[in-house]
């Protein structure tokens, strides 16, 4: 199976350590762009994020159009492929939308850099310009599944 240009592999920044270019090497074309895949269809997966203050969602690869919601307020920062840097404060219900054309893609981090809890919701939209990358089932929610801790942990 040929991979799409939205699926090609990438050189780390320069720049980064060198246990950030080894994380990115193995996990830049992981397909979980949240921890936990609550809902999937033939035409959304719904994930959730749930950072604690200092924890970080590792490297993954965004290829589908989506959204994201967040329903707490904080701060974050993430790395991009491209060796961007974004520092971002957020207010709940903050809501951004993005579009991938064919071949487009984005590969980043995030690390809640606040002092409470950082949760979103991200949507994905399968019928976009890419094909979905593939998750592992471990990440969906099943009857019986257990989940992550309560927020107020």
């Amino acid at each position: 199976m040929q991979r799409s240009d939205a699926q090609r592999h990438l050189q780390p920044p320069a720049k980064w350590s060198d246990a950030f270019k080894q994380e990115f090497a193995v996990n830049q074309l992981n397909g979980c762009v949240g921890q936990l895949l609550v809902s999937e269809t033939t035409r959304v997966r719904v994930w959730m994020i749930r950072l604690k203050p200092g924890e970080r969602l590792g490297f993954h690869r965004h290829v589908l159009d989506y959204f994201w919601t967040t329903s707490t307020a904080g701060s974050s920062l993430s790395s991009f492929h491209d060796g961007r840097v974004a520092e971002t404060i957020y207010r709940p219900g903050d809501t951004k939308h993005f579009r991938f054309g064919p071949g487009q893609f984005a590969v980043h981090d995030l690390k809640n850099t606040g002092d409470a809890a950082l949760v979103f919701t991200t949507v994905e939209f399968m019928e976009s310009a890419n094909p979905p990358l593939p998750v592992p089932d471990h990440v969906r929610v099943r009857p019986g599944r257990a989940t992550w801790p309560a927020l107020s942990e």
